[in-house]
């Protein structure tokens, strides 16, 4: 589906409601940088999968403001309109003290419920203090929203684990709302999930919504399982529904996407090959086989494993030395929560011990830049890299698998993904690995630097076919319409 057919589409399905779309990060953020006020989109495959359904079908976006210049760009409704070079719907920021950020979202969000949803092995933390903050933080989300619908019949779409109590608040004071909630997380097994103190008002918050997403049907069913375990509801699996106090809650799976089309013309820009040329030029790297791997810096998504088989790799075909390089991009992520201090101590300590062990004296294997970039360099380390590797642990769906594909108009690009992500039910062209078997990821790299060039070519041509055809707004669309079907 294209973005004029969706739009064309959506209009008329949508022309009873007003869509109103709810999510702890917000798409653009506006931040001080020398006396001045820039505009940046965040390393968030939510705000990126998203802004583009929201351009098409406009609206309004609740999302906490987080940038050190958002309460100076917003008007007295605390609202601003996006993108900023052509506006499409209005962005209302609501605004968290610090302890409040610090229980609602450090805490209960990242050190709750995020290791709780993720077999990555790392232990939930749970503070009743922070579950106060949360709880009150989705009082304020829901009386912001509920200020703004009106009198029109108000479609709410709200986004992940951070709201976890929204729709059931909403639904309290205006039950001609249609509530939709995309999870875009994992959701774990039962006998995980029963670990949470707060299991029942988390389950009965979910069920406040007339329709539940996550990416795939392995995590509905864990999510049926879950309600059959913990609460007196009657779950309707030939329906795959849940009738909970007389209201029903449909659940379905809606695979995530990206904007191919926008993403893959974007690439083919006269500005992305200069800095093609900029980049390699200042890294040294004409004439090397290029890997690049694009991660926020987080536990969940197996940097050090990744590390440790490029190290074998390298260990077991020393032919690559010099003629090798892998590129990792890493957005710092929550990095005062102990557990990702830990991780980027590990990462860092990695990188040094890798590049110390095989480096030469104009070489070394790993050239780490912890930094957020810029969407144009984005595009252009995807364009130059040869292959790119998601090695998550554990991953509702990964959207970064799906931009390498779009920027590679050439064909001439190698995905190794991990089993654990979503992704990998769909992107079935992929090399995919096991992040924990270090010498199977070992010998994965090698089979992927020395496919043949026809092979190449198949994979991602297929790969990109997959993506083309399962593009965001197909995503918005089934949700949407099944929504619209239900109501």
């Amino acid at each position: 589906m294209r973005r004029r057919q969706f739009q064309r589409l959506i209009k008329e399905k949508l022309k009873d409601f007003r869509l109103f779309v709810v999510s702890n990060r917000e798409p653009y953020i506006h931040n001080w940088n020398e006396n001045k006020i820039e505009c940046i989109r965040p390393a968030s495959g939510l705000t990126i999968a998203l802004d583009p359904m929201m351009q098409a079908c406009g609206g309004i976006w609740f999302a906490h403001g987080s940038g050190t210049a958002d309460r100076d760009t917003v008007d007295s409704n605390q609202k601003v309109w996006v993108p900023p070079d052509n506006p499409q719907y209005e962005l209302k920021r609501i605004w968290l003290s610090k302890k409040e950020e610090e229980g609602y979202y450090y805490g209960f969000s990242n050190e709750a419920l995020w290791p709780l949803c993720h077999i990555a092995y790392t232990r939930p933390v749970f503070r009743a203090s922070d579950w106060e903050y949360y709880k009150k933080v989705n009082h304020l989300f829901a009386n912001t929203v509920l200020e703004e619908i009106g009198f029109e019949r108000p479609l709410i779409f709200i986004q992940d684990y951070h709201l976890a109590l929204l729709s059931r608040m909403i639904k309290e004071k205006r039950q001609d709302a249609l509530v939709i909630q995309f999870w875009h997380i994992p959701w774990p097994n039962p006998e995980a999930f029963r670990i949470c103190p707060w299991k029942k008002e988390i389950l009965e918050g979910l069920l406040g919504n007339d329709l539940l997403g996550f990416h795939i049907r392995y995590h509905c069913n864990n999510f049926i399982d879950t309600i059959d375990r913990e609460l007196e509801a009657r779950p309707d699996r030939e329906r795959s529904a849940i009738v909970y106090k007389g209201h029903t809650t449909y659940v379905r799976h809606f695979p995530i996407s990206i904007d191919f089309d926008a993403m893959s013309e974007a690439s083919k820009d006269r500005e992305v090959d200069e800095e093609v040329i900029r980049i390699k030029t200042k890294f040294h790297l004409f004439d090397k086989i290029i890997g690049i791997g694009v991660d926020r810096l987080d536990y969940t998504k197996g940097i050090p494993e990744k590390f440790k088989a490029l190290d074998l790799f390298l260990e077991q075909n020393p032919e690559y030395i010099r003629r090798f390089i892998y590129i990792q991009l890493g957005a710092p992520s929550r990095e005062h929560i102990p557990s990702y201090k830990k991780i980027n101590d590990e990462i860092d300590e990695w990188v040094e011990r890798i590049n110390w062990k095989h480096r030469t004296n104009h070489w070394f294997p790993i050239l780490f830049l912890r930094e957020h970039v810029s969407f144009l360099s984005m595009l252009a380390f995807y364009k130059m890299s040869y292959f790119c590797i998601v090695s998550s642990l554990h991953d509702g769906m990964n959207l970064v698998a799906k931009e390498f594909i779009a920027a590679k108009n050439d064909l001439n690009g190698i995905l190794l993904l991990s089993r654990f992500t979503g992704a990998s039910r769909e992107l079935s062209e992929a090399l995919l690995i096991n992040p924990y078997a270090i010498d199977e990821f070992a010998q994965m790299i090698k089979r992927s630097v020395e496919m043949a060039p026809e092979e190449v070519f198949r994979r991602m041509k297929k790969l990109r076919e997959i993506v083309r055809g399962r593009n965001i707004y197909r995503w918005a669309d089934r949700i949407l319409t099944k929504a619209i079907q239900i109501s």
